[in-house]
């Protein structure tokens, strides 16, 4: 999937607008542990497939940070911009966990752009509506306004 190509000078103008979608990843059992090794975070709802079968989901889910991590690989995916020497996550406005991410699960990051503000140092601060599809699913994994510093 290739991304939509952003000029810097139309980022404001993109304000509302609908960029799109990223392709679906699927969470496998890999991932998810992955992600517990890293984090140090082996609850066994996400790292115990035989526990979490009697568990309130009936398999494990992928950790919540697990989702959000996702979102800016996937938003490449759907947008970047032209020019821009450098792009670093700033923050987040807003973030919730809606529907817990079964393992085996696919997501996608639906995005929009929120809101675009001058920043001292010839940079842009992009915040970005994210949310993470969860396919299937009548509510999504997770939405979040992200914060991007892109540096021009």
């Amino acid at each position: 999937m290739s991304p939509r190509v952003l000029q810097a000078s139309e980022l404001k103008s993109l304000v509302g607008e609908d960029l799109g979608t990223s392709s679906w990843v699927t969470i496998g059992q890999d991932r998810i542990d992955t992600f517990a090794d890293a984090t140090g975070d082996h609850q066994w709802i996400h790292v115990d497939p035989e526990r979490a079968k009697d568990g309130p989901f009936g398999s494990t889910i992928a950790h919540g940070f697990l989702t959000l991590s996702l979102i800016p690989a996937l938003a490449w995916e759907v947008y970047t911009v032209e020019g821009a020497r450098l792009s670093v996550n700033y923050g987040l406005n807003k973030l919730r966990f809606i529907t817990p991410v079964k393992v085996g699960s696919r997501v996608r990051a639906h995005v929009s752009i929120a809101s675009v503000e001058d920043v001292p140092g010839d940079a842009l601060q992009v915040a970005a509506s994210v949310t993470m599809e969860l396919e299937g699913a009548p509510k999504p994994a997770a939405v979040a306004e992200t914060l991007s510093r892109i540096y021009l």
